[in-house]
Parts: C-alpha cells; sequence; structure tokens
C-alpha cells in the first residue's frame, strides 16, 4: 500500500525536483518526463491547497456563529 503524501512532502519532491534541472546528474534525454511529472506534481499540490483552503472556509464559518 502506497502512503499519501502530505503537502510539506510534495513540495519537497517539487524542489528537488526543480533543483535537479540544475544539478549535474540533469540528463537532456529524462527532461521532458521530468518535466511532466513536476508539472503534474504542482497540480496535485495546488489542488491540495484549494481542498485546504475550502476546508479553512467552512472552520471559520462553523466559528463565526
Amino acid at each position: 500500500m502506497t502512503e499519501k503524501k502530505n503537502i510539506s512532502d510534495k513540495i519537497a519532491d517539487l524542489k528537488e525536483g526543480v533543483d535537479w534541472f540544475y544539478s549535474e546528474d540533469f540528463k537532456i534525454d529524462d527532461a521532458s518526463k521530468k518535466y511532466r511529472d513536476l508539472t503534474k506534481l504542482a497540480k496535485e499540490i495546488e489542488e491540495d491547497l484549494a481542498k485546504m483552503k475550502n476546508e479553512i472556509k467552512v472552520i471559520e464559518e462553523d466559528f463565526s456563529k
């Protein structure tokens, strides 16, 4: 069973992936796939943050009553 990563872990993975493009490990043959993977990860992070924002709004509404 794969464990679901939290937002902080995903952001760390994204940073590590971006850093790869500037590292000595960079290979042009792998760049396109890496870019697609990182774009997908960035979208996941955006979705997670949007969900979190909605949850915070619900909590704020509950406390404002």
